[in-house]
């Protein structure tokens, strides 16, 4: 199931500085989580999704709250 929870872009700077940091510190985990509970601007899931699959977005633990917002949930089913 896609994370779905909103940020404002203080949220999301403030989130993409501590996956740095954690990146920086050797935790790659840790900054890959951290990126990926950033929400995916829907321009870039659409490129996923016609280049790598539904799969890709659906079950790679990507904050889909944009994607949802703009295109619709339905949108991460077909």
């Amino acid at each position: 199931m896609p994370n779905t929870a909103t940020m404002t872009l203080d949220e999301k700077l403030d989130t993409a500085t501590k996956a740095f940091e954690l990146l920086h510190a050797g935790d790659e985990e840790g900054y890959e989580r951290a990126m990926k509970s950033i929400p995916m601007p829907s321009y870039m899931a659409k490129t996923a999704k016609e280049t790598i699959g539904l799969d890709f977005l659906v079950n790679g633990g990507w904050n889909l709250s944009e994607v949802e917002a703009e295109f619709g949930s339905e949108w991460l089913v077909k």
